[in-house]
């Protein structure tokens, strides 16, 4: 068995391409607004900041962007995401992490308004997330539920394992699965007998940031791999100094074994930018009290 490779930039083209449509059909209505928060002189973070704003854009929406220095202080930071709250032009705010040392993540989060939290971090959305209410989804387990979604249709009743307990990635995730009638387990690093665990999942989502740490002889034949990791190792093959991106992984074994799986790069990743967007048209949906965007919430 080949499995079948998901395609997650094909798709994220598609999900973005249906965010333009619903934003085109509810002109009448104002635009969505996307706010993206930079603070410091990251290279990754500015890249990513600048393909937010230019796919924003391109989707029909606003896009604000404040870039503040490394030594901004948290007050500073806490009056800018106040502001943005206050501002009925913005539907969404992101507050590009990591954040320098001096500023606590978790109070520069909490700031937001939870109905503009479009990463879905907030406490509340989390709580909500939880307790299968109404809430902001997080971007990444959002993408690869949909991609989980268009490959299987109903995914109730499937044994999925999770590996990774990260907050942004893994419980989130498990939360999602558990709200489509799986059979969840959350598995990590310290999980004893892994590859056992991993072997029974028709569905195993790997997010543990352990560059190829899932061979393919875990994987359940037939099974779907969702591979979020992204982990640069080096390439000798392609030159002295040279790196290559893999994921959690072992993708070459692993793709003979499973009957789907994600590719790195070219998978999960695409997905987040495009579940970020839908979720800011969620959004604005909800504070104009129009219907939610079908086919692009849970």
């Amino acid at each position: 068995m080949v499995a079948k490779i998901i395609d997650g930039k094909e798709f994220a083209a598609r999900v973005r391409g249906e965010v333009a449509a619903q934003v085109s059909a509810l002109a009448g209505h104002g635009q969505p607004g996307l706010a993206v928060v930079l603070v410091g002189e990251d290279p990754a973070s500015q890249v990513y900041v600048r393909s937010k704003g230019k796919m924003t854009v391109e989707v029909g929406m606003k896009s604000v962007e404040h870039k503040l220095p490394a030594e901004t202080s948290e007050a500073e930071l806490l009056t800018v995401i106040a502001d943005l709250n206050a501002d009925e032009s913005i539907h969404g705010i992101l507050v590009q992490l990591p954040l320098p040392g001096h500023m606590n993540e978790d109070l520069v989060i909490n700031a937001i308004d939870p109905a503009k939290d479009v990463d879905g971090f907030h406490i509340s959305n989390v709580g909500l997330l939880g307790t299968g209410q109404k809430s902001m989804v997080p971007c990444t387990p959002l993408g690869c539920l949909m991609m989980l979604r268009d490959h299987h249709g109903s995914l109730s009743g499937m044994d999925a394992v999770v590996i990774g307990r990260s907050n942004i990635v893994g419980k989130p995730m498990a939360q999602l699965l558990l709200g489509d009638s799986c059979t969840v387990t959350i598995a990590h690093s310290r999980t004893k007998d892994l590859a056992d665990v991993v072997r029974r999942a028709d569905i195993v989502v790997a997010a543990v940031g352990r560059p190829e740490m899932v061979p393919g002889d875990w994987i359940k034949e037939g099974a779907t791999v969702i591979d979020v990791g992204i982990n640069r190792i080096d390439a000798p093959e392609k030159g002295e100094g040279k790196t290559r991106l893999v994921g959690d992984v072992h993708f070459e074994s692993a793709v003979e074994r499973a009957g789907a799986i994600t590719p790195v790069p070219g998978g999960v990743g695409p997905m987040t930018i495009a579940c970020l967007l839908a979720n800011t048209l969620t959004a604005f949906c909800r504070s104009k009290g129009l219907p939610e965007p079908e086919g692009l919430t849970v």
